[in-house]
């Protein structure tokens, strides 16, 4: 066979074997044996190591790599991948479509509703439909490049599939409002960027079988199988992640409008057309009746399921609608996990001991007999505050039932009363704290109990964790014992300290050796520069977290300008209530903290000020972005955009000022058009922004 010859039955036997694939995991359908389909795909690795100029990047053969990875690289997510709020009854439901309603109350709403699968959440990055890039979640913003693993599942196609003419026929057949040219065009030509999003996961007869191999080998067994797919997914090798047989469940469709679609329910069914296996068990909902009629439905069905799943996804179906929600934080207000109730178990309260937080503030936890429960062996549990262990009347001793609902922390929420023997005795509050043995006040209006020493270890040990965490200095190599070793050897009192380290004081210490303490060294150093955003979350300001930090960062600009804040003006920033404000606002007034602020700089931090254009001349204009741009990202128009004090939406509505069309623009052109809403090309573009 020659070269020419080769070159068209591989073309074949691609194509055959990838539509083997979509009849099986996309169809859950299937023509040939197992040993047919392998023998197909055995010729074709022989034909392409004979022609290895032949082998593409789509090639069902390249599902496995042959090479082990050092590391994974770091791949930012051109729109966040975000976290959706829990609700646990019909009520809760009822609560968030009124409030959302009020933030739209000319619109009718309707629901699409899908299973909430218990795995790990991946992006799916195809060019011109072959897949270029797969990447965790990470921290919604920046996650790993995990391609080579994710080639390994088959489910994922490695390439997106053009549908038929009768397909897209019947699609458009099904979905009247969607916008017929743009729809054809785009699936027709799968040009472009096109995003994938969706869930990894391990079915229980897998994971079940791992476990029995995990056993016959002597080696522990896999907790329960969100876990094993999380680990297994930052495998380096995936030659490993191939054997361990995950699969996968597409969700979501990034950039829809590219297609013309409108609607949540549309991008489900043009997933499957593009080969890409979604789930079957999803839902239209008018009303909320009919997602709390789905809801059960599932919930009776769950045992029955190969996967773990602990609730549904409730998500307003109109596109346009949902980009008009907006986002609060990481969460977007128009989708929303219905859970179900969480499981249940009982066991015995051995003990109640308190930890002390780097707020001071001491929480009891409960030790517990060991129990399985919801996939997971627990041996801890939150009681929450003192006044939960007198709500209870909670005794050591007594047999409790634990609740533990998805990832939420396991907490005791009833005593078995009738179990009691007489034997139990109650709880301790402590009048000491467990670590400094300082006196334990409450103050008036709280629940909480706090050590009184604002010097006490376990709290400056939590405060300078906390400070070199991932989203704070994110300084590698500073675990919880080399912070406590270097406390007890006196050579830091404040996390300002570590930048004061050398490599000759680390040397002497147990740990540590010439390269190790270098590369401590190294990498404080490379902390030393750091976003205001991120420096505001180190300081660890009680109410303060990563989105509120980022927020009070792009409002002030700079620690000065913060730290000479008013309260009125802190609570201006949007998101930030009186709580929040006026805890920044204590925090920048104690003479303590500015001393510490003082120190960090003093020391050589330099913070990264947010600069923003003194000229506001986009203030009060929204803008929508359609299309690539060629001379900048769109993540960088959005920022030059809100430098200069203007806002950007993602969908087009009469209230819009401007949409910004780069090359090959989506539906959002076609809705500026009708609305009557000004067009700006790149050029135009960038002549209003410099």
């Amino acid at each position: 066979m020659n070269k020419s010859e080769a070159a068209i039955r591989i073309k074949k036997l691609r194509e055959t074997i990838e539509h083997h694939r979509y009849l099986y995991h996309v169809l859950d359908k299937q023509e040939i044996t197992d040993a047919a389909l392998d023998s197909l795909k055995h010729e074709l690795y022989t034909l392409e190591q004979e022609f290895p100029s032949l082998i593409t990047k789509d090639s069902p053969t390249q599902r496995v790599g042959g090479v082990a990875l050092e590391k994974f690289k770091k791949v930012p997510h051109r729109i966040p991948m975000l976290s959706i709020e829990d609700v646990f009854s019909f009520e809760e439901m009822d609560d968030w479509r009124v409030r959302i309603q009020k933030l739209v109350p000319s619109t009718q709403l309707d629901f699409f509703a899908e299973i909430k699968m218990d795995g790990l959440a991946v992006s799916l990055e195809y060019d011109n439909g072959v897949l270029m890039t797969g990447s965790t979640r990470g921290d919604g913003k920046t996650g790993e490049d995990v391609t080579s693993n994710l080639k390994t599942i088959d489910a994922i196609p490695l390439s997106l599939r053009t549908p038929s003419e009768k397909e897209i026929a019947t699609f458009l057949k099904t979905h009247p409002e969607v916008q017929a040219r743009i729809f054809r065009n785009q699936v027709g030509s799968l040009k472009g960027l096109i995003e994938v999003r969706g869930e990894v996961y391990m079915g229980k007869k897998t994971f079940n079988r791992l476990n029995k191999e995990q056993e016959k080998k002597g080696l522990p067994v896999f907790a329960n199988p969100r876990n094993v797919s999380a680990g297994t997914i930052r495998q380096l090798d995936s030659s490993v992640v191939a054997s361990r047989k995950l699969d996968f469940f597409g969700y979501a469709l990034m950039d829809e409008e590219q297609f013309g679609l409108t609607t949540h329910e549309q991008v489900h069914d043009l997933l499957k057309l593009l080969g890409v296996k979604i789930n079957p068990l999803y839902a239209y909902a008018k009303t909320l009746d009919d997602v709390e009629a789905f809801h059960a439905m599932v919930g009776k069905k769950r045992e029955k399921l190969d996967y773990w799943t602990d609730g549904i996804v409730v998500s307003v179906n109109s596109n346009a609608t949902f980009g008009k929600l907006r986002v609060v934080g990481k969460t977007p207000r128009g989708s929303v996990a219905y859970k179900f109730p969480g499981q249940q178990a009982t066991t015995v309260l051995e003990d109640v001991t308190f930890q002390v937080g780097r707020t001071a503030a001491l929480t009891p936890v409960a030790h517990l007999r060991p129990v399985f429960i919801a996939g997971t062996t627990v041996t801890h549990a939150t009681l929450h505050n003192i006044d939960e262990i007198q709500r209870l009347g909670i005794k050591i001793g007594d047999t409790v039932i634990i609740e533990k609902a998805g990832d939420i922390i396991p907490k005791v929420i009833e005593v078995v009363a009738s179990m009691r023997t007489g034997k139990e005795r109650g709880v301790s509050i402590p009048k000491e704290c467990p670590i400094c043995g300082s006196p334990v006040v409450r103050e008036e209006g709280k629940v909480a109990i706090a050590c009184s020493n604002t010097a006490c270890f376990a709290q400056e040990l939590a405060q300078m964790r906390h400070f070199v965490s991932k989203k704070g200095f994110d300084i590698d190599g500073l675990g919880e014992k080399i912070i406590e070793q270097l406390i007890n050897e006196g050579l830091i009192s404040t996390p300002a300290d570590f930048f004061t380290l050398t490599k000759g004081d680390l040397e002497p210490l147990e740990r540590f050796a010439d390269k190790s303490a270098q590369n401590l060294i190294d990498a404080i150093a490379s902390a030393r520069t750091i976003d205001f955003s991120r420096f505001l979350f180190a300081l660890g300001i009680t109410h303060v977290g990563e989105e509120t930090a980022y927020d009070l960062a792009q409002r002030f600009g700079t620690v000065k300008a913060l730290m000479q804040a008013s309260q009125e003006e802190l609570e201006a920033v949007p998101d930030v209530g009186g709580i929040v404000a006026a805890s920044v606002y204590s925090f920048f007034r104690n003479e303590k903290n500015k001393e510490y602020i003082k120190a960090l700089l003093d020391n050589g931090v330099v913070i990264k000020e947010v600069r923003h254009s003194k000229k506001q001349t986009l203030a009060g204009k929204t803008f929508v972005l359609t299309g690539s741009l060629e001379s900048l990202t769109r993540d960088e128009a959005k920022a030059k955009i809100r430098s200069l004090g203007g806002d950007v939406a993602s969908s087009v509505s009469k209230n819009t000022s401007y949409v910004v069309a780069g090359d090959e623009p989506g539906s959002k052109f076609d809705t500026a058009q009708k609305l009557g809403v000004a067009i700006l090309d790149e050029k135009e573009f960038l002549k209003l922004i410099s």
